[in-house]
C-alpha cells in the first residue's frame, strides 16, 4: 500500500517516512501543498497524511482540491491547531481524521489502518490471490496452502508488490524505488538478497514455485 505524507517539517516527515516504511508501506513525501496536489493528482495513493500549515498551497485547499477532482482517499490531517474549530474545518473540509501535535506515531499508524479498513466496504475483495498463495493488506496477513508466513516488513512488501502485478515483470530499480530509499548503489545486490529471503518464506517449502527470476529484467510472481 502506498501512502503520501505532505509535511513542511523535514525532521517530522523523515520520522513519518521511516516508521511508515518499517510498517511496510510504500511512502511519498512532500514539502509544500502545491508538489503534494501534484502528487495526490497523478500517483495512486491509498491514504494521505497532511500537515496544514504548508508553504505554496496550505493543507486544507490542498485537500479541498483533491476532493474536487473525486479522489477518495482517507486523508488524515496532522496539524499544530489544537483548537475544537480548527478540529471541526479539517473535518468539514475533506479530511477524515485529525491528529494534534506533538503525536504518538503507533496511534498514527492506528488511525491510518482504521482508515484503510474503512475505506473498504467488503474487507474480502481486498485479499490479494494468487493461486494458494493469498495476502490480505488490512490485516497484513500472508497465508500458503493456509499457512500462516509471518514475513519482516520489507519482505512483505515485496511481496505485496508482486501480488499486485501479478505476471508482470518488476525490475530491480523499481524495487529499490518501491521498497528501499532512492539513494542505493544500482549496483548493489540487496534486491537479489531480499528476493532470496522472500522465496525462503514463500517458495522452500512448497512443490510450486511462484517467484521467478526474468534474466536482464527482474523478478515476477507467477502460478504456473
Amino acid at each position: 500500500m502506498r501512502i503520501l505524507v505532505v509535511e513542511d517539517d523535514k525532521k517530522i516527515a523523515s520520522f513519518l517516512e521511516k516508521g511508515l516504511r518499517e510498517a511496510g508501506f510504500s511512502v511519498d513525501v512532500s514539502h509544500n501543498g502545491q508538489e503534494g496536489l501534484s502528487l495526490a493528482l497523478v500517483e495512486p495513493y491509498e491514504a494521505a497524511v497532511i500537515d496544514i500549515m504548508l508553504p505554496e498551497l496550505d493543507g486544507l485547499t490542498l485537500i479541498e482540491e483533491i476532493r474536487k477532482q473525486n479522489i477518495d482517499i482517507p486523508v488524515l490531517i496532522l496539524s499544530a491547531r489544537q483548537s475544537v474549530d480548527d478540529r471541526i474545518e479539517g473535518l468539514q473540509r475533506g479530511g477524515d481524521d485529525y491528529m494534534i501535535k506533538p503525536f504518538s506515531f503507533n496511534e498514527l499508524l492506528a488511525r491510518i489502518q482504521a482508515l484503510l479498513r474503512r475505506g473498504h466496504k467488503n474487507a474480502d475483495a481486498s485479499v490479494l490471490t494468487l493461486g494458494e498463495l493469498q495476502l490480505d493488506p488490512l490485516k497484513r496477513r500472508v497465508t500458503r496452502q493456509g499457512d500462516k508466513l509471518e514475513l519482516p516488513a520489507k519482505e512483505y512488501a515485496l511481496l505485496e508488490l508482486l501480488m499486485r502485478n501479478p505476471g508482470r515483470v518488476i525490475s530491480k530499480t523499481s524495487i529499490l524505488e518501491r521498497i528501499y530509499e532512492y539513494n542505493f548503489d544500482p549496483q548493489t545486490n540487496v534486491v537479489d538478497v531480499l528476493v532470496c529471503r522472500l522465496r525462503n518464506s514463500v517458495d522452500k517449502e512448497y512443490d510450486t514455485k511462484l517467484i521467478q527470476t526474468v534474466r536482464g529484467m527482474g523478478y515476477v510472481l507467477r502460478a504456473e
